[in-house]
């Protein structure tokens, strides 16, 4: 049987940035295929009544400290966004209309958004860097602007949100093999054991 690992994220959130430099590996070397959900944190958030880590001065200051180790281990460029946190509506909105109706373009996009946040930290909280960013990586920033203004995309994101606050879901990244819940890019031990299983 083939196994399928469920991959909930938002881009704004840079655990979910280092779980995605890992997940392809481990999915390939598990004969795994990878399913991405594009949800929005903030959503999930006022559902749950939970919060981001960097509320509480002391845990953000950690927090940052272990990115930095993870990103080393991982042996992958990081540098926490001094724009943190932004608005992640229109880029997760982009995602699920780049998924939608740019499938093939999709991986592109992920790298795109994932690196200009968390690798070059742009602020992607501005609408005209936001343009370049996309122009650079080959995207018509008016054709995705209208892409993600269409009813059909809001409603898409809201569904996956929701769907994610189903199943139990409370912050990103969250990953399912089958039913079970992994939270956290600290958990992949667990997830590739699971996938392997």
């Amino acid at each position: 049987m083939s196994k399928t690992l469920e991959f909930y994220f938002d881009f704004g959130s840079p655990t979910t940035y280092l779980a995605w430099t890992q997940l392809p590996a481990i999915c390939a070397a598990a004969g795994a295929s990878l399913v991405y959900k594009p949800m929005l944190l903030g959503g999930v958030f006022q559902a749950t009544g939970n919060a981001s880590p960097v509320t509480i001065p002391a845990k953000g200051r950690f927090m940052i400290q272990d990115l930095a180790r993870y990103a080393r281990r991982y042996q992958v460029p990081m540098q926490f966004n001094p724009y943190f946190p932004i608005n992640t509506l229109p880029l997760m909105r982009a995602a699920v209309a780049v998924q939608r109706h740019m499938p093939e373009r999709f991986e592109a996009f992920l790298k795109l958004i994932f690196e200009a946040l968390w690798v070059q930290a742009r602020n992607l909280g501005d609408p005209t860097v936001l343009a370049e960013v996309l122009a650079s990586g080959g995207f018509e920033p008016q054709r995705l602007l209208a892409l993600i203004a269409e009813q059909e995309v809001k409603d898409g994101l809201k569904a996956i949100t929701e769907e994610a606050v189903k199943r139990g879901v409370f912050g990103a990244p969250s990953m399912f093999v089958g039913d079970e819940l992994f939270f956290g890019q600290d958990r992949l031990d667990f997830v590739r054991e699971a996938l392997e299983a």
